[in-house]
């Protein structure tokens, strides 16, 4: 039986390995996808889901897809009601691999936004599918994805092993969380790619877990049901296996905030370990063998900074080339520096917003504690500028 048969992800024949360019957005993995052939679109690779998910039917709908079923799913106190399709028998390629027979969650609408809060075209999100049937690279820092056969991983030296459990389609893995107070724990996160934070922690999962008292108020991320509002405060230390990061900041939702549908399982865990601890690593993933493979790359060391500038910023227009102030946390740099939400970014520091994307435009707003920032922004068709200096709140 060859290749074209075979359903699931496979790769071309007779190579044991493929290497794929990816883009990094807020430290999330984007892949190209090929979808029946046809349209070309862009998945984010995410440890945390089991099915594929496509972000807007409209894409499906151009393609004349059927669908099986329909699903309603509440979103947080019974409101925000999503709808969704599963359509099968999809293919989905990506380069040098190919993928028949695949279930897609088709998404009404975009809930996710992805697109306007990572200010790039994302269409979709790939999960358990490519874990399942290969080894999976990442370089970060290379921005490289390479898929391999389980039996065909070459280990270089510097890598550490660390044990994972796959319970329902998703890696576990235990760390050490030293807290504040300079209390240790033991806790079982999910690690997921998918997630751009460093750490989320589940305060009810252990009643021993304390915010931090020096933590502020803001939205810690987005789910199928909208914000998700909490605290973000930092941790002590992180440790996993031999590595050990200082100073990590965490997010804390609210206990009737979290509501991530596609990620919420049955398994216990204390929380996720998200991008922005991963990608201080080469990461590999061996689920078949219930392992992870480390090596830190030259961002470890790099302090861990939480939105210096108090801005939130979304991309809009076509060109996602319009950046739109969405929220402004209290009595940050950009508050005191008179801006308010609705304002729209035309310049940063001289340069024309409509020249950068919102991953620069952030690194901008974002560079370091001390670093001074001129904005200029369009409020009521007026131009307005102001000076903030960026500041490490806690």
């Amino acid at each position: 039986m060859g290749n074209s048969q075979t359903l699931g992800f496979t790769i071309a024949e007779g190579r044991k390995r493929v290497e794929i360019p990816i883009e990094i957005h807020n430290n999330l993995i984007v892949v190209p996808v090929l979808l029946n052939g046809m349209l070309p679109l862009k998945f984010i690779v995410d440890t945390g889901v089991r099915t594929a998910i496509l972000t807007e039917k409209t894409y499906t709908d151009i393609l004349n897809l059927s669908y099986s079923r329909k699903y309603t799913i509440a979103g947080p106190g019974g409101e925000n009601i999503i709808e969704a399709y599963v359509t099968n028998g999809v293919e989905l390629q990506l380069p040098g691999v190919n993928g028949r027979g695949h279930a897609l969650l088709v998404l009404q609408e975009d809930y996710l936004e992805l697109r306007n809060n990572l200010g790039t075209d994302v269409h979709g999100v790939l999960g358990y599918e490519l874990f399942s049937r290969f080894v999976v690279k990442v370089n970060y820092r290379q921005k490289t994805l390479t898929l391999m056969l389980p039996e065909k991983l070459r280990l270089g030296r510097k890598y550490e092993s660390i044990p994972i459990s796959i319970e329902d389609t998703k890696p576990y893995i235990n760390v050490g969380l030293t807290q504040v107070n300079g209390v240790k724990k033991n806790m079982k996160f999910l690690v997921d790619s998918g997630a751009s934070h460093s750490l989320l922690i589940e305060p009810k999962s252990d009643s021993t877990l304390d915010i931090p008292v020096n933590s502020v108020s803001c939205v810690v991320g987005r789910g199928l049901g909208g914000a998700i509002r909490g605290k973000t405060g930092r941790i002590k230390e992180l440790e996993i296996g031999h590595y050990k990061m200082q100073n990590v900041i965490a997010n804390f939702p609210d206990p009737n905030s979290y509501m991530d549908t596609l990620k919420l399982g049955t398994t216990f865990r204390n929380g996720t370990l998200g991008g922005e601890v991963l990608s201080r690593f080469t990461v590999i993933y061996d689920f078949s063998k219930e392992k992870i493979y480390l090596k830190k790359n030259s961002d470890f060391k790099k302090g861990f900074y939480y939105n210096l500038s108090g801005l939130t910023v979304r991309a809009k227009g076509n060109r996602l080339n319009t950046f739109e102030i969405t929220d402004i946390r209290k009595f940050s740099s950009s508050d005191k520096a008179g801006l308010q939400i609705g304002d729209q970014i035309i310049s940063v520091n001289g340069l024309s917003a409509s020249d950068l994307d919102l991953n620069q435009l952030n690194g901008y707003l974002n560079m370091r504690p001390g670093k001074k920032v001129i904005v200029s922004v369009k409020r009521n068709n007026e131009l307005f500028s102001t000076r903030m200096v960026l500041e490490n709140n806690f």
